[in-house]
């Protein structure tokens, strides 16, 4: 399954060696950066870079301790401000100026910290169930799992497993859509057993940190003059009704799509989140 013939690497600013993918490297226009979530990697954007690649240009990377990134020696560097600086990195590696950021889960919390920081740089924006407040239950479960996957024997042990932890966040995923859900976020080991692919010092970070990023409400109002879309899974525990109604009073124009039968996150397969992602990109030039 791996490595993949659009495969790169480049170094960040303190030497570690880190993975990304460039779909449709040749086409103009300004290029969509895909962000992935606190353990997921750039796999989870594989079909989606693959679908926009005819028309604009897709970097998908992996956040160190990520997929095929190098694993920081240093967990305290596991926070969003980290990640950005890495963002930036490739970007100004690639010599890329401006970008449409796709970011699910905590790659949204980076986009919103991108465009705090550079917001010249930020064309657009696509939030994937994600806001500058989280529902803290949902924020509980996801530093409780984090890193803490139970071990299993073989693929069809790590499909049972996520399938029973996620089931109800997904209802109607067909046995093959589970299966493409794992293997995307796991990885064999030399012995030949899946694991999943994220150093587990992500999942200590995200519970014995405090967070460094600032005022998310504040950085989320740096998208006063950006158009942005915020897809909301419906049954979602960290984006909740109320969370998505305060964004919508701080950014009138903010484009919400309900993802039904998703909690958090929704896929990006999803004909609304196409869509709206079809929509927004057609805006950028």
């Amino acid at each position: 399954m791996l490595p993949f013939d659009n495969a790169r690497y480049f170094r960040s600013s303190d030497g570690l060696q880190l993975y990304y993918r460039d779909f449709g490297n040749d086409k103009s226009g300004i290029p969509v950066l895909c962000l992935p979530g606190l353990t997921r990697n750039s796999r989870d954007f594989e079909d989606l870079a693959t679908y926009l690649s005819d028309r604009r240009r897709v970097i998908t990377p992996d956040f160190r301790g990520r997929g095929l990134s190098d694993y920081d020696p240093e967990w305290r560097n596991y926070h969003p401000s980290t990640y950005v600086q890495d963002t930036w990195t490739l970007l100004d590696t690639l010599a890329i100026e401006k970008v449409v950021v796709v970011g699910t889960s905590l790659g949204g919390i980076c986009a919103m910290a991108m465009s705090a920081q550079q917001k010249e740089r930020v064309a657009g924006v696509i939030l994937n169930d994600i806001g500058p407040e989280v529902n803290p239950a949902g924020a509980d479960r996801v530093r409780g799992y984090a890193g803490r996957a139970k071990p299993v024997r073989d693929w069809d042990e790590a499909i049972a497993q996520f399938r029973h932890n996620y089931a109800h966040f997904f209802p109607g995923l067909s046995d093959v859509d589970w299966q493409k859900l794992v293997q995307r976020g796991y990885r064999e080991n030399e012995q030949g057993i899946p694991e999943i692919d994220v150093d587990l010092n992500v999942g200590e970070a995200a519970r014995r940190l405090k967070p460094k990023t600032g005022d998310l409400w504040k950085m989320f109002d740096t998208f006063s003059d950006i158009p942005v879309v915020l897809l909301w899974g419906v049954l979602s525990d960290l984006l909740t009704e109320d969370i998505v109604k305060r964004m919508q009073t701080r950014k009138p124009d903010l484009e919400v799509v309900p993802i039904s039968n998703r909690g958090h996150v929704p896929l990006l397969n999803e004909p609304d989140c196409r869509a709206a992602i079809d929509s927004l990109i057609d805006r950028v030039p």
